[in-house]
Order: C-alpha cells, then sequence, then structure tokens
C-alpha cells in the first residue's frame, strides 16, 4: 500500500513540475487584454510593417497628379501664382474618356491605318481635345504621317508609314489607336506644363 501511494504521488509531482514548466514558458496575457492583442502589437510594432510601405495610391490620376506635385514642390522656380492642377486633372479625364471610353473602328488602308473614335458627348469632346492634336504629335515624327478628320460622334485618325515600308505599315497597324496614342515623349513635359499655367500646344486644356 505504501508502494502503490509512493508511486501516486510521484506521478503527481511530476505532471506539476510539467504544468509549471508550460506556464513558465507562455505567461497569461495582461488583465484586461484582448485575444491575440499581444500578437497584433508585434506585427504592428514590427520594423518594416505598417503604413509606412504603403506606395500605390490606388487611382491612376491620383498618382499621376501627386507626381506633378512632388515636381513641383521640388522645383524651388516653381510660380505657384501660375499653378493650374485643376487643368491638369481635367485633361486626364479626357485621357480617361478616349482610353476606356470610346469606340475605335479601325480599317487597313494603303500604307497603314484608318481609324474611327467616336464615343457619347462627353468622350465625343475628349476625342477631339486629344487626337487632334495628338495626330499633330505623330505627324511629326520620323517615319510617320498622320492627319484628322472630324465625323459624327468624334474624330478619323488615319496614319501611314513615311516611306511605306512594309516593316512600319505592319508596326502601325499592329498598334492600332490604342498603340499609337501611346507613342512620343511628349506626355509627361505637357502634364508639368499644364499644371504650371503653361501654353501647351493645341492641346484645349
Amino acid at each position: 500500500m505504501n508502494t502503490t501511494l509512493s508511486a501516486v504521488l510521484v506521478i503527481i509531482l511530476g505532471m506539476a513540475v510539467a504544468i509549471e514548466g508550460v506556464l513558465a514558458q507562455s505567461p497569461p496575457a495582461p488583465s484586461g487584454a484582448a485575444p491575440h492583442e499581444h500578437g497584433a502589437m508585434s506585427h504592428r510594432g514590427a520594423p518594416g510593417v505598417g503604413p509606412a510601405l504603403v506606395r500605390e495610391p490606388g487611382q491612376d490620376a491620383f498618382a499621376a497628379i501627386a507626381e506633378v506635385v512632388r515636381l513641383l514642390d521640388a522645383d524651388p522656380t516653381t510660380d505657384w501664382s501660375k499653378v493650374d492642377l485643376e487643368r491638369l486633372r481635367q485633361h486626364l479625364i479626357d485621357m480617361n474618356e478616349v482610353v476606356l471610353h470610346a469606340q475605335v473602328t479601325q480599317t487597313p488602308v494603303p500604307g497603314g491605318l484608318s481609324m474611327a473614335i467616336t464615343g457619347g458627348p462627353r468622350t465625343e469632346a475628349a476625342i477631339r481635345a486629344m487626337v487632334v492634336p495628338h495626330a499633330a504629335e505623330l505627324d511629326a515624327m520620323a517615319g510617320l504621317s498622320a492627319r484628322t478628320e472630324v465625323i459624327d460622334g468624334g474624330v478619323r485618325l488615319t496614319v501611314t508609314a513615311r516611306p511605306a515600308d512594309d516593316r512600319q505599315v505592319a508596326r502601325i497597324r499592329g498598334l492600332g489607336f490604342a498603340g499609337l496614342l501611346t507613342l512620343g515623349a511628349h506626355h509627361g513635359p505637357h502634364h508639368v506644363a499644364m499644371a504650371r499655367g503653361e501654353a501647351v500646344g493645341a492641346h484645349k486644356h
């Protein structure tokens, strides 16, 4: 009987020691702390984790305007009495209308491509404000000839190779309206000039 009792006491003592070790490794949360709060606080306080890493503004026009604002702020010659960011915003709205809402019918023509670009009243105004001056930019580029004509609902843009070599003709047709709209390095400088309140070629904004 004494032997059995001793064995039971040894087992109980061993369990108590094990439980104490577990509690020592995982101390209870402070009084009033919500479940998992310790873990959440660790993530918030960890280096490299948190709002400081968020760099995407979530909207492309917002990002374009923010980029221009940074340039203006960094330039000590900026004349803030002439700055007009609303003008730039209206131009970005036009870009959005043309890129996302215009209807485009593309037809191969000798030496290139003819594109009928049309849309509803708001899109039509944006098409005429953007495509006509962009055609002038395309026409000034080596190897390209571009012209526009006003049609119902928008503009017809015709772009041909100059001279008409097969590779350039294929490039024009491959780019299509969307690709041709991206050609040229004038977009960024135009945006900054608009924001500064300066004249920008044939752009209406």
